[in-house]
C-alpha cells in the first residue's frame, strides 16, 4: 500500500493543514482523521533532546563539512556518524508522494536505510533508543521546517521506531544549542562547531581551486579525501580545547600541500558561481555532481558556502531584534524594549564573532593559496537595495542567491548556475528575478532543478552554457 501524506507544506509551517489522505502500510498509532494526534506527534516527537550517551545520526549534506561536524561531536564525547547517503533513495520515495521537497525524500531514505542496515547488523541487539537523529529546521515559507515533522510521522508508523528521537536546531533562535548538550559545554561547542563550518567551506574551495588545474587527473580528489579525514581527526582531538590553534595549524598545513597539486602551466579558466538551495547545491549525488560536469567543460566553479547560511541566520536575528527595538521604542513599551535590546546585543556579538573567525581563517588560507573569499551578509543586503530587486524582509534563500549572483557578476565571474530542487519556491523566485538581472549584465545564467531523475539534455545544456561562459571570459581579456 502506498504511503502518502498530501498537505500544503508552505501553509503547514504556519500551522494550517490541508489534509488529503494518510495511508501507511504499518499503521500509525492514530486513527484516520484524528488530526489532534498528528499535531501531538509533530510537537512532542521532535525537539531538543540531549545527545549525550546516544549515537548522533547526521544526514550528509556537503561531504566535507558534515564529517568535520561529526568530529566536533566526538571531540565532546558524543558518538556520531554521518549516514551513507542516497543509497536509500528508493526507500525515501516509497514513503513519499513526489510532492515533497527533494531533500526531504533523500534524507528520509538515508535514515531508513541506516536503520535497515543496523537491524541487519545487530539483529535482536538493535535498540532504537541508542540513536538520536539530528535534523535541523528553518522557518517558512521554505519546506525545510517540515522535514523532521514528516520524518517523525514516518518513523512512528514503523515498529518500535517511535523510540528513535529526532533532535533539532531551529533558525527561529539562531540555531541555539540549548538542550542538546550540557549548558557548561555550549560555548566551547559553538566555537568548535562554527570553526568546522568555515574550515569545511575552505576545504571545499581548495578542491574547486586545485582540481581544474591538477597535474594528474584524480590526485586532487584523493588529496582532499585524505585531508578531510585528517581534519576530522583534528576536530575530534582538539574541539574541547579552548584555543583550537591546533586545528588551524592542521588546516594551514593542508592548504600549503594542496597548492603543490596545481600545474602552473595550465592557464586560468572561466569562473562560475553556483548559487541556489543549500542542500541540493551542496549534496553531490542530489545535484549529480554538477560542479564536476562544469569542470569537465572547462570551468573553475565556486559554490556558495555553508557559512553564508549560518551567518545569514544570525544576521536575520540581529535585523529582527533591531526592528522590534525600534517599533517598541516608538510605543514606549519598556519591557519589550529591554527584551529586544538584549536580543540585539546577544546576536550582534554572535555575528561579530562569526565574522571575525571567518575573516581570520580566510585570511590565513588566502596567504597559502588564492581561494575565493566569502562575503558578509550585510554586503548582500546592500546589493539587493541598490538593485531594488528583492528584500531581506521577504527572507528565504532567495535573498542570498539573488544578491550573491549580483555580487559575483560585478566581481567579474563568467557565469551563474542556480541549482535547486524541483518545485523549490525560494529558488524559483531566484530564477524569476536573477535571470533578467544577469541578462541585463550580459552574464551567462542557467537554472538546473533536480528531483532524482536523469535528464538526457542536461549535460548538453551545461556544455552550451560553458560555451557562453568562455565567450564572456574571452571578452574580459
Amino acid at each position: 500500500m502506498k504511503r502518502t501524506l498530501c498537505c500544503n507544506w508552505n501553509a503547514l509551517d504556519r500551522g494550517v493543514l490541508s489534509w488529503g489522505y494518510l495511508e501507511l502500510k504499518h499503521g500509525l498509532k492514530m486513527k484516520t482523521g484524528d488530526r489532534s494526534n498528528v499535531f501531538q506527534v509533530m510537537s512532542e516527537g521532535v525537539g531538543r533532546f540531549n545527545v549525550q550517551g546516544k549515537t548522533c545520526l547526521i544526514p550528509e549534506m556537503n561531504r566535507i563539512g558534515c564529517r568535520l561536524m561529526a568530529g566536533v561531536f566526538r571531540g565532546f564525547g558524543i558518538n556520531s556518524a554521518v549516514m551513507d547517503t542516497y543509497e536509500g533513495l528508493d526507500l525515501g520515495k516509497e514513503f513519499t508522494s513526489g510532492k515533497e521537497c527533494f531533500p526531504c525524500v533523500v534524507t528520509l531514505g538515508d535514515i531508513l536505510m541506516f536503520i535497515k542496515r543496523e537491524k541487519e547488523r545487530l539483529g535482536d541487539r538493535f535498540n532504537p533508543e541508542n540513536y538520536i537523529y539530528f535534523m535541523p529546521e528553518s522557518n517558512g515559507p521554505c519546506r525545510f521546517g517540515m522535514y523532521n515533522k514528516y520524518h517523525r510521522m514516518i518513523l512512528d508508523s514503523l515498529p518500535d521506531l517511535d523510540k528513535l528521537k529526532i533532535t533539532t536546531l531551529t533558525a527561529d533562535d539562531g540555531y541555539a544549542l540549548t538542550g542538546l548538550i550540557p549548558k557548561e559545554k555550549i560555548q566551547h561547542f559553538y566555537k568548535a562547531g562554527y570553526l568546522s563550518v568555515v574550515a569545511g567551506d575552505i576545504l571545499d574551495r581548495l578542491l574547486w581551486r586545485i582540481r581544474p588545474y591538477e597535474k594528474k587527473e584524480g590526485i586532487a580528489d584523493s588529496f582532499i579525501e585524505e585531508a578531510t579525514e585528517q581534519m576530522v581527526q583534528s576536530f575530534s582531538k582538539n574541539s574541547s580545547n579552548q584555543t583550537l590553534s591546533a586545528v588551524r595549524s592542521d588546516l594551514m598545513r593542508i592548504l600549503a600541500q594542496g597548492r603543490e597539486i596545481i600545474d602552473p602551466r595550465i592557464p586560468r579558466k572561466p569562473i562560475i558561481a553556483v548559487v541556489g538551495e543549500i542542500y541540493v547545491r551542496s549534496h553531490l549525488k542530489s545535484n549529480q555532481d554538477t560542479i564536476r560536469t562544469l569542470e569537465k567543460y572547462g570551468a573553475e566553479a565556486v559554490n556558495a558556502s555553508i557559512g553564508e547560511w549560518i551567518n545569514y541566520i544570525t544576521y536575520e536575528q540581529v535585523r529582527l531584534a533591531k526592528t522590534s527595538l525600534r517599533l517598541n521604542l516608538r510605543k514606549l513599551r519598556l519591557p519589550e524594549v529591554t527584551e529586544a535590546l538584549q536580543r540585539y546585543l546577544k546576536h550582534s556579538l554572535k555575528l561579530f564573532y562569526q565574522y571575525m573567525v571567518q575573516r581570520n581563517l580566510y585570511r590565513l588560507a588566502r596567504s597559502c593559496i588564492d581561494i575565493a573569499d566569502d562575503h558578509k551578509i550585510g554586503v548582500l543586503e546592500k546589493a539587493l537595495k541598490r538593485s531594488n530587486s528583492f528584500s531581506f524582509e521577504i527572507g528565504t534563500e532567495a535573498c542570498l542567491s539573488i544578491a550573491s549572483a549580483l555580487e559575483v557578476a560585478h566581481q567579474g565571474f563568467n557565469g551563474i548556475v542556480n541549482i535547486f530542487p524541483f518545485t523549490c519556491m525560494p529558488s524559483n523566485l531566484t530564477s524569476s528575478i536573477a535571470k533578467p538581472l544577469m541578462a541585463n549584465l550580459n552574464v551567462p545564467y542557467m537554472d538546473i532543478s533536480y528531483d532524482g531523475s536523469f535528464q538526457p539534455g542536461r549535460e548538453a545544456a551545461l556544455r552550451t552554457f560553458m560555451y557562453q561562459a568562455y565567450q564572456h571570459f574571452n571578452r574580459q581579456d
